[in-house]
């Protein structure tokens, strides 16, 4: 008997009421995640990406329809949600950010140090652990970030376009460290973005929205073995392939909307 997924969304809906009009922002969303799978989640501007991480998140609710996350274990948290910016707490240094979620579960000080140092190490922050948010660059802010997530073991991450803000050099930097504690952790993870050449990087299957209101029009299996390069990914006919129909996907999605 194969395994219930990780994530099950079954037929939601989300329906904004602005100024006495409704406004569908999601309709009759149907997903299912595997646990351990990496999907992202690509889609025009405004297609309701964010709002359906937001309901997963526990931070809204679908006006109709249901989803399921399975737990595997009643002592680690359902979720972590990693932001575009603005992630980490001002007043906190790196390491006590890192620790953030380990001690507001009251976490023995052992696992807390072990886990700490563990992430810091892996996201290169080490030697910066004493610093605060205000004297490190955004990139290292989103290392922080992503640290602090591992650190705190939830059943699956929730990611919103955490690299959309940084320079190319950085983003390819911390697509990869990404993807190296992922490959360790293998955690469940969906993941927000706009660039195809990120989903393609990351993903182990595209989800493509349509324009509001936000569904699922489509879905991609990429088979590109792992550990992935940047390089690798854009020098590989299949992929270039599949960049080229995403492309007109998104398109023919933007110009759908300006008619609309």
């Amino acid at each position: 008997m194969s395994e219930a997924p990780k994530i099950q969304i079954n037929h939601l809906t989300k329906i904004y009421f602005k100024k006495h009009k409704a406004v569908t922002a999601l309709k009759d969303i149907n997903l299912s995640i595997n646990d351990g799978e990496f999907v992202c989640l690509l889609g025009p501007s405004g297609c309701g990406k964010t709002t359906l991480l937001r309901i997963l998140a526990g931070l809204e609710k679908p006006s109709a329809g249901e989803f399921h996350i399975r737990r595997t274990s009643k002592d680690r948290p359902l979720q972590s949600m990693i932001f575009q910016e603005k992630g980490v707490i001002p007043w906190l240094t790196v390491e006590e950010n890192v620790a953030f979620g380990l001690k507001m579960r009251h976490m023995p000080k052992t696992t807390i140090k072990q886990q700490t140092d563990y992430y810091l190490e892996k996201v290169g922050l080490k030697e910066f652990r004493k610093l605060y948010p205000s004297e490190i660059s955004g990139g290292m802010k989103q290392r922080v970030s992503i640290a602090r997530a591992f650190a705190n073991d939830p059943e699956i991450l929730l990611m919103d376009e955490p690299f959309a803000a940084l320079d190319e050099q950085n983003k390819f930097i911390l697509q990869e460290e990404l993807l190296t504690i992922w490959s360790e952790t293998k955690k469940t993870v969906l993941f927000i973005t706009h660039s195809i050449d990120e989903a393609l990087l990351l993903s182990d299957r595209i989800v493509l929205m349509s324009t509001q209101p936000g569904q699922i029009v489509r879905e991609k299996m990429i088979d590109v073995p792992r550990p992935r390069k940047v390089e690798a990914i854009r020098s590989n006919p299949e992929m270039e392939k599949e960049f080229v129909d995403i492309w007109e996907h998104l398109q023919t999605a933007v110009e759908k909307a300006r008619q609309s």
